[in-house]
Parts: structure tokens; C-alpha cells; sequence
């Protein structure tokens, strides 16, 4: 019986919270607009700015690396209040400023160390009415292009320790918060001259300078001839005084810092990535919908409108997570909507099937999903681990893509399961009862895989041929197997877009090598074109900031007037490339082992898991032979890993559909079938769900592929060769190499039990 009232209700609440989704999204919620696009994080790589990650030259305590951080905080925090500083493990710090009005001034104001100076109060003066000055929001005195002092009372080297406290005053009794100061033994004497001369010139005030900011100005009320200061007075919290003790404190830290790797990207570049990219996903979900519902029909509608549910669910929970968005993060995003729709395709399949066997619309769907759900869910559980070693183990940018993918894996889950379900039992109820309208499943022609495994072994040994073939040509035409990128091998990369105006020539090229070795005194000096945009990039050894600076002023100034913010340059230490190399390889061996881990405990069969590894090496190897036939165009960066292990997930999840159903078959009524027909059934039941699912994740990145910036698309073409090749594995690779492990593990057990 059909239940119309219940139809239009269930249809109602999806649309509502669609709707809701659909206002959050464009005009957000609250005063602060929580949950709208346009209050996402942006990520540096989108947002423009500059990241920076130091280490320490010398071992320091956890204290001093705490005062450290503070420092830099608050220096970032001159550029861009919204600006990130963590500490990486025991010794090093990342600094993420986005939106820097001039990320190249801002990248060399960090790294410095930062001037503490106490002057009397006849040298402030003398510094106001001489210097340009503005004020801050805490009221003080901000020096715009600092100042040289005539004279100082003392300065951070001079100081020991400064620290907040509470004590009683002794004419109220109240609580008051003070900082107490203490000098080391050239300092007190310095600050005992200084201290008698202005207290005997009528209390006057002895002001505390750092960064070029007066952060404190008290008054002398006795001179201070044992080294131990303290100022009270002004704080009316204890937190008040605890940051100028800290900000004293780090002004008089010793600590050296090396900067191991730098990033800086114009703003320009990062509205194109982004508008690119939204083109890109608009695309691609709208060739989606239309395949969905010419393919699938009723149950395609029900998917598409489940798709913009959890599109909208997606934007929210970037935002209410506070998650930040990066240029990898916007490709897990379009990931996943491809990704989304495989387990619609999973359902759907197994709803076609029963249908087949005579079963009503209601009876089909009811258990489509009830069967579809095991594979649905490990599948996911595989990829999630993919973006779990991606969080634990990449960088900045890659950790992106793992949050949103690891997002967007969990709502799609949800929506399948769940939101499909509903809106399909919806469109039930209102009508749509007729089982055309659900795409029968034809007959199953099955083939036999198992005969013809030679030639796909056959197939795949020629893929296997050509990736050591590209591999041994690269490495003795060019002296490296693959296109590494600064990531794997360090140096500085400078990526220069011009002007429409200007065609990049030879011409240009041989200028803009001049203009390197001149203002950089470099002799190798590596270029090359970007695909899609009117710019170079160009590769040379690790660039001082001094370099880099001479470097920028040599552009703006040349004949071609690039615009500073259109110049994006990158560096990375020796150190951080040789890490990067070992987090590529420790990542996709901890990811394989923990998916495989899983496999196991799901089926708790060897001949699975042996098939399983074989299947995840083939495509890895099939991968890394677009990286390297491809070496001229595709170089292995930072994505690298996350690209891999992306194809890993996705892999095995293609997998696990089919052994899901080889196990179910084997259980079946008809188990004693001849295990090849078994294999050769079942691969054959899911070929359509396999290809399907390919070509819905297809769409998706081959747009980012086209319409992508070169970033974007570095990830994009070797993730559709995985996802083609996953596809070609999971039905003629997967299946064959466990029909061969089982036959082997059999002939054993029978050998066995005749002894």
C-alpha cells in the first residue's frame, strides 16, 4: 500500500533541510554568518599569504619553544589577526599567514629575531617627534618603519627573567597583578644608573620597546639598584600582565631559528584556483545528475536530490568544523561527490537484481539496501584509513585534502544509507511504483574471467614492461627516474604568471635567466611552461631571503613589470625533502598494511587479503607509470602521497565490492558450484556496479583535469589513471588472483588430509 500523505511529508523534510542547507550556505546563520561559504577558511594556497616552518639551531625547553610560538603569534598577528603559529614535535614551528597585504615583507620580518629595548623617557620623545608612528587597538605606539634610538637604557640580552604575579597592595589589601622583572649582572647595573637618574628627574617614565612596539611605559618610584624590578599599577587582569611578561621574556630569547622551508602565494593566483575549481565541481556534478537519472531513472532522481543534500551538508560542516580549506582540500571535496555516489550505484545494482528475480518495487528496495550495506560500509572504512595516514603523516595542504575527504566519506555513508532511502521511499508513495521506472536488470551474461586471466596478466606484465622502461629511459636521459618536485629534492621554485598581454617566447625565457643568475648569482637555472596559464616556473637551488628579495625587485622592475603578487615562490630544505621522500613511502606501506588488516578481520580469508595486495601493486605500479611516461608534465610533489593513497582506498574499495559478492555467492544455496563459477558469476554481477562508479568519479576529476589551475590538475591526472586502472584490477585482476589462491590453498588442504 502506498502512503501519499507519509510520501509528501518525507519530501517535504529533505527539501526543508535542503533548503535550510541552501540558506546557510549563501547567508550563514547568526551575526558572525556561521555555516555560510563565504565565512570558510581559506588555506594559504587559496587565500594568498605565506607559510613558513622553522626549526631550532640548538636544543631549547619546552618553555622556551612555548615563548617562542607566543612571539611569533603575535608577530603574524601584525600582519593578519586570523593567522596560524603551531609547534610541529620537539623542535620546529609553522607559521601560516594568510591574506598578507606583502607576504614577501611579512616572510622576512619573521625570521627575525626581534629587538627588546628599554629607553628613558627623553628618547621617546625624541622618537615620536622624529618617527612615523601610529596606534594600535591595545592604545600603543607603533613605530610604521621602525626607529633607530640614540640611546638605550638596556635590551633583551640584558634581561634574565620576567614573570606575572598576584600580590596584596599594602595600602588597600586588594589583589593586584604585577610583573616582576629581573636583570643579570651587567643588566642591574645598567638599569640601577638609569632607574636613580630618571626617579631623581621626578619619577619619570622608562619605556619598554619590542618589535618596534611601546608594549609598556611605567614610572619610576625609587631607584632600582638590585637588579629586581616590578611593574604594577595597570593590569587589570592577571592575563594582562602575563602578556607583557611573555612579550619581555621573548625579546630577551636567545633562541636561533632556521628556516627550513618557505611558501608565498599572490592572492591573484588563489581566487583563480578557486573559481577554476568551483567551475570544475559545477560541471562535473551537473554531467552526474544527468547520467544518474538516464541511467538509473527513479532511483538516479532520488540519488541527485540526495547529492545536493549532502553537497550542502558538506559546505556546513566545513565551516561549523572550522576546517580550512586548501586547494588539495576543494579536490577531496569533488572526490568525494564522485566517491558519494558509488554506494547509490552499490544499491541500486542490488535493487535492479531483485527486481530481476520477480520481487516487488518495495520488496526490491527494501533488500537492495539491506544487502548493499556490508560492502557500502567497508569500502568506506578502507578509504577512511587512507585519510586517517594522510592526516597522521602529511603536511599542511595534504592534511586538507585528508579532512575534507575523511568529511566527505562519513556524509556519504549517511546520505546513502539514509537520505537516499528515505526520498526513494518518498517517490514511492507518491507514484513512481512501476518497476520500469526502476531499470530492470537484465539477464547476467557471465564471462569467464578465470579462462582468460593469461591475457590480462598479459595486459598488465606490458604495463608493468613500460613503467621499468620509462623509469631506466628517464633516468639515463634526464639522471632521475620522475619528475621530483622541491617536496623530494629541496631548492626554490618561483612560478611567474605575466600579463595577458605577453607571449612567453624564447626570447622572454632567455631574459628571465638573466634576470635569475644575475640578482641570484646561480648557475643552474631549470624552466619550464605551466599548462593553463601564461607563466613560468622556474627551479634553482635554495634561495636566502636576501636572494629572493634581489630576485623580486628584479622582476618588477624588468621590462615585462610582473606584479609582485603575481610572483609565487616555494622553498624547501634538504632536510625536509629527504623527510617527505621517507613520509611517501612509510605512509602508503602503513595504509596498505592497516586496509589489509581490515580485510582480513571482514573476510577472514587469506586468499582475499593475498589477492588484495597483488591487486593494490598493480595499480600503484600502473600510477607510477604515468609519473613517469608523463615525467615532462607531471612532477611528484606534495600531493604525490595523497594521490596515492587516494588510489590505494579507492582500489581496494572497487575490491571488496566484488569479493563481497564472491562471499556471498559461496554461501549461497548453490555454494557447490565450481569455485571458477562462482568467480566468474560474481565478477559479472558487479561489472556494471564497477564501471558505474568509475564513470561517476570520472566526471568529477576529469573537469578538474581540464578546467583545473596546474596544481590542481598535477593531482588530477594521475588519480584518473588510478581510477580507470582500479576500475580494469576489481574485474579482471582482483577476482582471477583469488580464484588462483583458493585453487592452491585447496590443492594443499587436500594434500594434507591425504597424508
Amino acid at each position: 500500500m502506498r502512503n501519499v500523505k507519509k510520501g509528501l511529508l518525507h519530501i517535504f523534510i529533505v527539501l526543508a533541510v535542503v533548503a535550510f542547507f541552501a540558506v546557510t550556505v549563501f547567508i550563514g546563520l547568526g551575526s558572525q554568518h556561521k555555516g555560510s561559504a563565504s565565512n570558510i577558511l581559506l588555506g594559504l594556497d587559496l587565500a594568498g599569504g605565506v607559510s613558513i616552518t622553522y626549526e631550532t639551531v640548538d636544543k631549547v625547553s619546552p618553555s622556551e619553544m612555548k615563548d617562542t610560538v607566543y612571539k611569533l603569534q603575535k608577530r603574524a598577528e601584525s600582519y593578519n589577526t586570523e593567522s596560524q603559529v603551531y609547534q610541529e614535535g620537539d623542535n620546529r614551528i609553522n607559521v601560516d599567514i594568510p591574506n598578507a597585504k606583502d607576504p614577501h615583507e611579512a616572510l622576512e620580518k619573521m625570521g627575525s629575531a626581534g629587538a627588546l629595548y628599554f629607553i628613558s623617557n627623553d628618547v621617546y620623545n625624541e622618537a615620536t617627534e622624529k618617527y612615523p608612528y601610529t596606534t594600535n587597538d591595545l592604545g600603543q605606539i607603533v613605530f610604521e618603519d621602525g626607529v633607530e634610538f640614540s640611546s638605550i637604557v638596556c635590551d633583551g640580552s640584558d634581561v634574565d627573567t620576567a614573570k606575572a604575579n598576584t600580590q596584596q597592595d599594602s595600602t588597600t589589601g586588594a589583589t593586584e597583578n604585577v610583573v616582576n622583572i629581573s636583570f643579570n649582572g651587567s643588566g642591574a647595573n645598567k638599569f640601577a644608573d638609569a632607574s636613580t637618574k630618571a626617579y631623581e628627574n621626578g619619577q619619570e617614565q622608562i619605556h619598554i620597546v619590542y618589535d618596534n612596539i611601546v608594549i609598556s611605559s611605567p614610572s619610576v618610584r625609587n631607584p632600582i639598584t638590585d637588579g629586581e624590578c616590578q611593574i604594577s599599577g595597570g593590569f587589570q587582569t592577571y592575563e594582562e600582565a602575563d602578556d607583557l611578561a611573555t612579550r619581555i621574556r621573548i625579546g630577551a630569547l636567545p633562541i636561533e631559528l632556521n628556516q627550513l622551508r618557505y611558501n608565498i602565494v599572490g592572492a591573484k593566483l588563489g581566487e583563480e584556483a578557486i573559481e577554476t575549481s568551483l567551475i570544475a565541481a559545477l560541471i562535473g556534478f551537473v554531467i552526474l545528475v544527468i547520467f544518474m537519472i538516464a541511467y538509473y531513472r527513479i532511483p538516479g532522481l532520488a540519488a541527485s536530490i540526495a547529492l545536493v543534500f549532502y553537497v550542502g551538508a558538506m559546505m556546513v560542516a566545513i565551516n561549523g568544523l572550522d576546517v580550512t580549506l586548501t586547494l588539495p582540500g576543494i579536490a577531496g571535496v569533488i572526490l568525494s561527490i564522485g566517491m558519494a555516489v558509488d554506494a547509490n550505484v552499490i544499491i541500486f545494482t542490488r535493487i535492479r537484481e531483485e527486481l530481476a528475480t520477480g520481487k516487488t518495487v518495495k520488496s526490491a528496495t527494501k533488500i537492495g539496501f539491506e544487502k548493499a550495506t556490508s560492502a557500502i560500509v567497508d569500502g568506506n572504512v578502507t578509504t577512511l584509513i587512507a585519510a586517517a595516514v594522510l592526516w597522521f603523516l602529511g603536511s599542511g595542504t595534504v592534511k586538507g585534502f585528508a579532512q575534507t575527504l575523511a568529511i566527505g566519506i562519513i556524509l556519504s555513508m549517511i546520505t546513502a544509507l539514509f537520505v537516499t532511502k528515505v526520498v526513494l521511499g518518498a517517490l514511492y508513495n507518491l507514484g513512481a511504483t512501476k518497476e520500469g521506472l526502476y531499470g530492470v536488470q537484465k539477464p547476467v551474461k557471465v564471462f569467464s574471467f578465470v579462462k582468460n586471466t593469461p591475457k590480462f596478466f598479459a595486459i598488465s606484465g606490458a604495463l608493468f614492461v613500460i613503467c621499468i622502461g620509462a623509469l631506466i629511459f628517464n633516468k639515463s636521459t634526464t639522471g632521475s627516474i620522475l619528475n621530483f618536485g622541491l617536496d623530494f629534492v629541496g631548492g626554490t621554485s618561483t612560478q611567474i604568471t605575466f600579463a595577458d598581454d605577453v607571449k612567453i617566447t624564447s626570447d622572454v625565457k632567455a631574459d628571465l635567466n638573466d634576470i635569475f643568475k644575475d640578482s641570484t648569482k646561480t648557475t643552474e637555472v631549470e624552466m619550464s611552461d605551466v599548462e593553463g596559464a601564461n607563466a613560468v616556473l622556474v627551479k634553482t637551488k635554495e634561495l636566502s631571503l636576501e636572494d629572493n628579495n634581489k630576485l623580486i625587485e628584479a622582476l618588477v622592475n624588468s621590462e615585462y613589470k610582473i606584479e609582485k603578487d603575481k610572483v609565487q615562490t616555494e622553498t624547501i630544505s634538504a632536510t625536509v625533502s629527504g623527510e617527505m621522500k621517507q613520509d611517501a613511502i612509510v605512509s602508503v606501506i602503513i595504509a596498505s598494511i592497516c586496509m589489509l588488516i581490515y580485510i582480513w578481520i571482514r573476510f577472514k580469508n587469506l586468499s582475499f587479503g593475498a589477492a588484495s595486495v597483488l591487486a593494490l601493486i598493480h595499480d600503484v605500479v600502473v600510477v607510477l607509470m604515468i609519473y613517469a611516461v608523463f615525467k615532462t608534465w607531471i612532477s611528484v610533489g606534495n600531493t604525490f602521497i595523497a594521490c596515492m593513497l587516494t588510489i590505494v582506498g579507492y582500489s581496494i574499495n572497487a575490491t571488496i565490492v566484488v569479493f563481497d559478492r564472491i562471499r556471498e555467492n559461496a554461501r549461497a544455496k548453490s555454494s557447490a558450484r565450481a569455485l571458477e563459477e562462482v568467480v566468474n558469476t560474481s565478477i559479472s554481477q558487479t561489472i556494471s556496479r564497477s564501471i558505474n562508479t568509475s564513470l561517476t568519479t570520472f566526471f568529477m576529476v576529469f573537469m578538474l583535469a581540464i578546467l583545473g589551475v596546474d596544481s590542481v590538475r598535477q593531482f588530477a591526472i594521475p588519480l584518473i589513471a588510478g581510477i580507470v586502472c582500479g576500475c580494469y584490477s576489481s574485474i579482471c585482476i582482483a577476482g582471477t588472483l583469488y580464484y588462483m589462491f583458493k585453487s592452491k590453498f585447496r590443492k594443499a588442504d587436500a594434500l594434507k588430509s591425504d597424508k
